[in-house]
């Protein structure tokens, strides 16, 4: 962690004084008080929090490597196992190139997806009964009866 306790009693000072100055003027001394107690608290939380995170970011210095336990000298690999992290991606341009490259097996994929295309027959549905037949009078009877099945709208 970074700093000491010192820091989060700086934090929790500031706090209180920040929140009592704004409770008191609405609140009584007694519950000022208390609630500037409160944001102490909560502020001294937030400060140990802070050092935490600040001490996370902070970079190892050069003499202590990983954990510091381990001496890279004594230890064999299966010591270390785990503790090393390998961030090179291997080499995979040759395969990209074949894949960019039309093959025979790819010829013949593509052509048995086209003679697939070619017997696609699209579905013809009856057709709907046209209205010209049918009475205006009969139709409109219909009409309104739908009309007042939704509520009379």
């Amino acid at each position: 962690m970074k700093g000491t306790i010192r820091v989060n009693l700086i934090f929790a000072l500031i706090g209180f004084v920040i929140t009592f100055l704004f409770a008191v003027r609405t609140n009584l001394p007694v519950t000022s008080l208390i609630r500037g107690g409160i944001g102490a608290a909560v502020w001294f939380l937030l400060a140990f929090l802070f050092r935490i995170v600040l001490g996370a970011l902070e970079p190892l210095p050069k003499d202590q490597k990983g954990s510091g336990s381990l001496n890279s000298d004594t230890a064999s690999n299966e010591d270390v196992r785990g503790a090393r992290l390998d961030l090179v991606t291997p080499d995979e341009s040759d395969e990209l190139n074949d894949l960019l490259k039309p093959d025979a097996d790819k010829t013949s994929i593509t052509e048995e997806s086209l003679g697939q295309v070619d017997s696609f027959q699209p579905l013809n549905p009856p057709k709907l009964v046209t209205t010209k037949e049918k009475d205006p009078e009969e139709l409109a009877k219909a009409l309104r009866h739908l009309t007042e099945d939704e509520g009379g709208r």
